[in-house]
């Protein structure tokens, strides 16, 4: 289902975009990969452990939340295992005390998620959200969307779920035009905000990349009158962040970004939103509440509890059209 607004809270179909966007609009998605990052390791002892791979750090070595973290010690050797495949001998290095994860030795060469991939298609499961309690293999197609291409996150963009071929196919015959951003999304994006105070607020960083040809087509949108519509809250993050880093001004860039977005936030690039329903206390609700403000967004919320929207990863989708934010 697809919630519209404006439109007093009109109930719909994802396929209703296509009436939505106007030609001449430009659709800005986020085209990183799931890596396949959940792992399984066994101890010296025999008992089992896993690890989910989060971020290189260098010659091999990579940043993993583990569970139970406190069976994995600095110095302790784990065989990481997978039915098929031989035991691949791992070193945990060291404690990282801001995650509270552990830094784990992988072959040297493996330095970034484009050289990690193949072992991890090997070894590793789709990392799906902890309240999906059944794994099946159709979720290695499932938990990525059709416009995925570069490897680098642990959960899926999942705005862009929505989106099939067909439905992008009918946007571009209408003259939608469509451009991409890499965000790869970790699990800094799903942490509850725990502080009142939200100018205290600091998010993990992400890995964000807004190539010469995105900025060329935001540039090209605006020229023409034409709305930059972003897909999900990563896209949005994307933009918004990087134009933060040059006074207003998107510009290319490659690197990290934290931007906090939040109620009283300026939107330098991004108009109109497809979003999925967020979780309360999550940075993810402050961006949207930014967008249409609290009472709105909270109203819009009641209704999609009412109407028995579904939330979560697989869940329900918002449109946020350019004229109610």
């Amino acid at each position: 289902m697809l919630m519209v607004e404006p439109g007093g809270c009109t109930d719909g179909r994802v396929w209703d975009l296509v009436e939505q966007l106007q030609p001449g609009d430009l659709l800005v998605v986020n085209d990183t990969r799931v890596l396949r990052a959940r792992l399984q390791v066994r101890r010296a002892g025999g008992g089992i452990c896993e690890l989910l791979v989060l971020e290189p750090r260098g010659a091999g070595s990579w940043l993993c939340l583990a569970r139970p973290a406190k069976r994995l010690r600095p110095g302790d050797e784990v065989e990481l295992v997978a039915a098929g495949h031989p035991p691949l001998l791992l070193s945990v290095l060291a404690v990282d005390e801001p995650s509270g994860g552990r830094l784990i030795q992988f072959p040297p060469e493996l330095v970034d998620a484009a050289s990690i991939e193949p072992l991890l298609l090997r070894y590793g499961v789709m990392p799906l959200p902890p309240y999906i309690h059944q794994q099946e293999a159709s979720d290695n197609d499932r938990y990525q969307t059709c416009f995925a291409a570069r490897p680098g996150a642990v959960a899926a963009p999942t705005a862009g779920l929505h989106l099939s071929r067909e439905l992008l196919q009918a946007l571009e015959t209408k003259g939608v035009e469509r451009a991409t951003v890499t965000l790869h999304v970790g699990l800094g994006t799903f942490r509850p905000v725990e502080i009142e105070d939200l100018s205290q607020l600091e998010l993990h960083g992400e890995w964000v990349e807004v190539t010469p040809a995105l900025v060329k087509a935001v540039q090209a949108c605006r020229q023409r009158g034409g709305r930059v519509i972003a897909v999900g809250t990563t896209s949005v993050r994307s933009l918004e962040g990087v134009a933060a880093l040059h006074d207003g001004q998107l510009q290319p860039f490659r690197g990290e970004v934290n931007l906090v977005i939040q109620p009283g936030f300026r939107f330098a690039v991004v108009q109109g939103l497809l979003t999925n329903f967020h979780l309360p206390r999550s940075s993810l609700l402050l961006l949207v509440s930014a967008l249409i403000g609290r009472e709105r967004l909270l109203a819009l919320y009641r209704h999609a509890i009412t109407a028995g929207y579904r939330f979560y990863s697989y869940g329900d989708a918002m449109w946020i059209a350019p004229e109610a934010v």
